[in-house]
């Protein structure tokens, strides 16, 4: 079993981090702009891309000069296996959509999964803890953003105010 605090995993916790953090940026301004898909969903998005890489790249370091053994067979249908599930649980209403997180999150635990199957224990832990991370402590962080003044919507009454003043 590997070491948990080695060389490896500090990279591979600064590559999770890292798209995690990128996820965050871009699903902050999402989440200020009042879309259904926002922080929490973009991060898991992103750090659970970066973690199907770093399988991959771990897989092919592991099983390298093995004729006839294609793992990435078995990852992509993994991967395409639980987009149709997290596809079932998205629900629009009207102009909401709900699950899309459920959604990314599943999508981040077949990527937790694989590590584990694959014998990458320390990634799969990681990989838990930063996903659990962006369910509890980023929804906090989203549910402030979502209390700040809403400065993206046009308002009508502004429109009414300019027309009486140029008359």
């Amino acid at each position: 079993m590997q070491h948990l605090i080695s060389a490896e995993n500090i990279s591979i916790l600064l590559k999770l981090g890292s798209a995690m953090l990128c996820g965050i940026i871009l699903g902050t301004e999402r989440t200020i702009s009042h879309k259904a898909a926002g922080t929490r969903t973009y991060a898991l998005v992103s750090m659970g891309a970066a973690l199907f890489i770093i399988i991959g790249d771990m897989v092919m370091k592991s099983y390298a000069g093995i004729a006839a053994f294609d793992p990435f067979h078995i990852s992509s249908a993994i991967i395409s296996g639980i987009g149709f599930m997290g596809a079932g649980v998205i629900i629009l209403r009207g102009s909401s959509v709900t699950g899309l997180t459920t959604a990314s999150g599943l999508w981040v635990a077949a990527g937790i999964g694989m590590a584990c199957g694959y014998g990458f224990f320390a990634l799969g832990f990681l990989g838990t803890f930063l996903t659990l991370a962006i369910f509890v402590v980023v929804w906090f962080l989203e549910q402030q953003v979502r209390k700040l003044p809403d400065t993206h919507h046009h308002h009508p009454e502004e429109d009414k105010d300019l027309k009486d003043l140029i008359g």
